[in-house]
């Protein structure tokens, strides 16, 4: 994390904006740990995807998803397991059918509490959020591959796209609007945030999450819904991707030429801020480094 005095990591649901028929994004308003939520509905019953982080946030978002079903089925969902995307889905226990994939549900079991304590350490702002009240969530439905759900006249895929920001990652597709949910896969104008914590946790890769990526900026979507950032088109994608491939390659280039790490660091950190120069996080330049140098080690 920076150390910029943390911004309150409210959740405001006024600011819903409507991307096409039955389906909301609550957006972030720039404010960091403040993901971007969705909000899909059909005939039968609506999903939710993230929930902000803990109760306050997540009965917020409850209260408005009760808004739009008046009265069908809820759903819920996380992109992955961290505390802004996934802590508040103790709000919809009894009131909404929380689904996550096989991996994901092993990252909330083996690394969710840690993910707790570590994130009510980052200051009040944060802590205030993670009261007490706030538990690891478990999941009610778990499954292994693509998982179709039916929302009545719309179906929505729930797709593991395997090891890149976390082991549990997953996007959230849309066929019908276009729309592709990321996470924390992709940022807008935001260098890709590495969750490099080791010994703790070294789960991010960043060969794996450019393969992903690759996969993804092909995939023809239309409308772009970003872990942070602006909603956006199919560039959103792209513009990951690329830079996922510069730090890559520039990491790479110098290693292999025997360089101190702390100097590749420097390095490419002073060259992809360069060549970025309004994107946000750079502070997730060198853990991007870092995990690349351990990669290619192996």
């Amino acid at each position: 994390m920076n150390d910029a005095p943390l911004r309150d990591p409210a959740v405001h649901t006024a600011g819903a904006q409507e991307l096409a028929p039955g389906l909301l994004v609550v957006p972030d308003r720039g404010i960091p740990l403040v993901p971007n939520i969705g909000i899909i509905g059909g005939t039968q019953a609506v999903l939710v995807v993230d929930t902000g982080m803990g109760t306050a946030d997540a009965e917020q978002v409850l209260a408005l998803a009760d808004e739009v079903a008046q009265g069908r089925r809820l759903y819920l969902t996380s992109t992955h397991f961290h505390p802004e995307h996934a802590f508040g889905a103790h709000v919809f226990a009894g009131r909404a059918t929380y689904l996550v994939n096989r991996a994901q549900a092993r990252d909330l079991e083996v690394k969710g509490q840690d993910y707790l304590e570590m994130f009510r350490d980052l200051g009040s702002p944060v802590a205030d959020r993670l009261d007490g009240a706030v538990r690891v969530p478990t999941p009610d439905v778990v499954y292994d591959d693509v998982h179709a759900l039916d929302l009545g006249g719309r179906t929505v895929l729930l797709r593991p796209t395997g090891r890149g920001h976390t082991e549990g990652d997953q996007v959230i597709e849309v066929p019908d609007a276009g729309t592709l949910f990321t996470g924390d896969l992709a940022e807008t104008a935001h260098f890709a945030i590495f969750p490099w914590f080791p010994p703790h946790d070294t789960d991010v890769s960043g060969v794996r999450w450019l393969a992903v990526m690759e996969q993804l900026a092909s995939a023809g979507h239309s409308t772009v819904v970003p872990g942070h950032g602006d909603v956006g088109g199919p560039q959103v994608l792209a513009d990951v991707r690329d830079y996922l491939r510069e730090l890559r390659d520039e990491t790479w280039r110098r290693k292999d030429s025997a360089r101190d790490e702390s100097e590749i660091t420097a390095e490419v950190r002073a060259l992809l801020i360069e060549r970025h120069p309004r994107w946000a996080g750079r502070e997730w330049i060198e853990k991007g480094v870092n995990c690349l140098c351990a990669e290619l080690a192996t």
